[in-house]
């Protein structure tokens, strides 16, 4: 049977036209036949569901697994009289993951409890004294306005207004969202079967990942190296551990800080004795999972419901601000730094960038995986340019580029920028000219602006005796040409 040469041309053709072809008709069936796609791929989702569970579990719990093999039992069995075998390993993973699992499902039932038994009766109870609260701020703003009468009219007719709006969302929206609830905590999700074959087919996938993942590893491994080429292979590999470690590193040391900072506060609240000490102990510890945003997300809500529990006595609010605040830089300059390091590598500037861009994209999600999603992102762009300048030997510093106006065969030409110049030096901005770099060498090219350093009086004297010293020698060359003309006609007469 003869072979197709892939190298014919028309059979190329062919190819090229088949897939042009192909991708007109999948635009065509994404412009007008989308909604079907993602239906069928949210069913795909919803049918993986437990499996997707399982994993995002086995992903969380795996750290807390190895700190108790590597750190406790591992050690601990080895100060025993018993031989490290496959067998003991077996059995060490298994004992790390019920412990896990135990400490997770304990975890999960006091927060259940912590939401029945504290946090849902401050809801209502916000929700119930409403007219209360409301007579506080009219008794403060009646107050606070008593030498401005017409200020105090429109303040209370803007009251008044809202007032009722305020009520029924409370009535309609707040406690019928806390009943369900309420109801969805202690009966929806144990009486429906379909959560629960979820939970329990999550769980027992989680654990098998969880004592199976050294295997899982080296068939992910064993894959890439069968389809890429070597180099390749190593670099997804590597690509693969550094979002693993930015990641893990950043959602666990998040979790952790989250939780004890939420402690802190509540223990704090309960001797200062501030109201609401178990809901808003929950805002401020869920908000601090939010970069530089968190602590201003989570202060403002605290401020407003201390405020109208006793609005006639604002002293409260300064006070609890000032613990907020005392508490935020205790986690930002000590707390965090422990917990988390450098885990994300970013700056400022490029944390509030990320948090702007994933949460006006995904919302409150976007806000918490944005970082370490945008570290990663940076992290391979970074990569991609540095490799690039390797290959043209170029510096990876970007400190070095800050002064950069051109680079050449002979290296980088540098201008120093005006705060940095000598006094006896003045720039000469012009468009379309040369100028001069600090190395002296004289930099051509068309660019918008371009700086000549003007040279100083030392200079000066330099280029003038240099220039001295050029036409004397251009004077001593034209006598000596002279002197040979005037005697070339006497010797011809001779």
């Amino acid at each position: 049977m003869k072979k197709w040469n892939l190298n014919n041309k028309y059979i190329a053709w062919g190819i090229t036209a088949f897939l042009v072809l192909s991708a007109v008709l999948g635009v065509y069936y994404l412009m007008f036949h989308g909604s079907k796609l993602l239906t069928n791929i949210g069913r795909v989702f919803y049918i993986l569901m437990p499996v997707m569970f399982g994993l995002i579990l086995a992903y969380l719990l795996s750290p807390v697994m190895d700190y108790f093999e590597v750190r406790i039992f591992t050690p601990l069995c080895n100060k025993l009289p018993w031989k490290a075998t496959k067998k003991r390993s077996g059995l060490i993973r298994i004992w790390c993951i019920l412990i896990t699992l135990l400490l997770f499902f304990f975890c999960i039932y006091e927060l259940i409890s912590m939401l029945i038994s504290q946090i849902v009766p401050s809801v209502l109870a916000i929700a119930n004294n409403y007219d209360v609260y409301l007579d506080n701020i009219t008794a403060w703003l009646n107050k606070t306005l008593e030498n401005n009468p017409m200020l105090r009219e429109n303040a209370m007719k803007i009251l008044d207004n809202y007032s009722n709006e305020i009520n029924s969302w409370i009535n309609t929206t707040v406690l019928t969202k806390t009943s369900d609830l309420v109801k969805v905590v202690s009966v929806s999700v144990w009486s429906s079967l379909k959560v629960l074959w979820n939970l329990i087919i999550g769980i027992i996938i989680s654990v098998y990942v969880m004592s199976n993942k050294e295997k899982f590893s080296g068939q992910f491994k064993k894959i890439i190296y069968a389809f890429y080429d070597t180099n390749t292979a190593n670099i997804i590999i590597n690509n693969v551990k550094f979002t693993h470690r930015t990641f893990g590193g950043f959602i666990g040391g998040k979790v952790l800080d989250s939780i004890i900072i939420g402690l802190i506060c509540f223990i704090g609240m309960t001797i200062l004795q501030f109201p609401f000490p178990a809901l808003i102990s929950v805002i401020i510890g869920v908000t601090n999972f939010i970069p530089f945003f968190g602590p201003f997300l989570g202060a403002i809500p605290s401020l407003f419901l201390i405020f109208i529990v006793d609005p006639l006595h604002p002293l409260n609010c300064v006070f609890f601000a000032l613990f907020v605040l005392a508490l935020q830089q205790f986690d930002g300059n000590i707390l965090g730094p422990f917990i988390l390091g450098d885990s994300t590598g970013l700056s400022s500037f490029w944390v509030i960038f990320a948090i702007t861009f994933f949460g006006g994209i995904w919302k409150i999600p976007g806000m918490i995986v944005g970082v370490p999603l945008f570290a990663v992102i940076y992290a391979a762009i970074k990569s991609i340019v540095d490799t690039k300048l390797k290959k043209k030997d170029l510096p990876l510093d970007s400190n070095e580029y800050t002064y950069v106006c051109a680079i050449d065969e002979c290296g980088l030409h540098t201008y120093t920028p005006e705060r940095k110049q000598n006094k006896n030096d003045k720039d000469i901005y012009q468009f379309g000219q040369r100028f001069i770099s600090d190395n002296d060498e004289i930099i051509s090219g068309d660019f918008m602006t371009q700086s000549i350093t003007k040279p100083s009086k030392k200079k000066k004297k330099e280029n003038r005796l240099d220039g001295e010293q050029a036409t004397q020698e251009i004077q001593t060359e034209e006598s000596v040409a002279t002197a040979k003309e005037s005697e070339d006609p006497e010797d011809e007469r001779g």
